[in-house]
């Protein structure tokens, strides 16, 4: 790589930390290029970045950014997920890593806040925004759709009331 490249790498992954809600610092020795593939797939369905990039050059694009805390976590050879969904990058790191062995948590951030392995567990068992604002709109919806059903309800008994009248008839 020469300078030019470093720069532009080093500007790339700054705008990706000043996008992102969380950071999640993970060692991939051992991997297979297979696992490794199949990692990044399930990542970018859900729309988180995984990069693996030179750690000098992660500590220069960290500088000027709420993230500055990570550093002290890039040792060796560490791969970072990235998303804008504050519990996406965490949940499918986590849940990789409890089938591949090879994929080992370090930590993370979210926002400003550091986090060590056992912060990313926890945040991954949150719900995701997804799963979050469907919920939301559940119970948006439910008032609703009682409202519809007891509106409708006395008209329903008059209807009934007069035709039993009707059939008495």
């Amino acid at each position: 790589m020469d300078r030019a490249q470093k720069e532009a790498t080093v500007e790339k992954l700054h705008e990706t930390f000043k996008e992102t809600e969380s950071i999640v610092v993970t060692q991939y020795s051992g991997m297979t290029v297979s696992q490794v593939t199949a990692l990044r797939v399930k990542m970018r369905a859900e729309d988180v970045s995984y990069k693996v990039s030179k750690n000098r050059l992660v500590l220069r694009a960290l500088k000027g950014t709420r993230f500055e805390g990570i550093g002290h976590m890039l040792k060796g050879p560490v791969g970072l997920a990235t998303s804008k969904d504050p519990v996406a990058a965490a949940k499918i790191a986590y849940n990789f890593s409890k089938d591949n062995e090879s994929l080992v948590i370090i930590g993370g951030a979210l926002g400003e806040k550091l986090l060590d392995k056992s912060g990313i567990e926890a945040l991954s068992k949150l719900p995701s925004l997804d799963e979050i604002r469907s919920r939301m709109l559940a119970l948006f919806q439910t008032p609703a759709t009682r409202l519809a059903v007891i509106s409708r309800e006395p008209a329903q008994q008059l209807a009934r009331v007069i035709q039993a009248y009707a059939s008495k008839e």
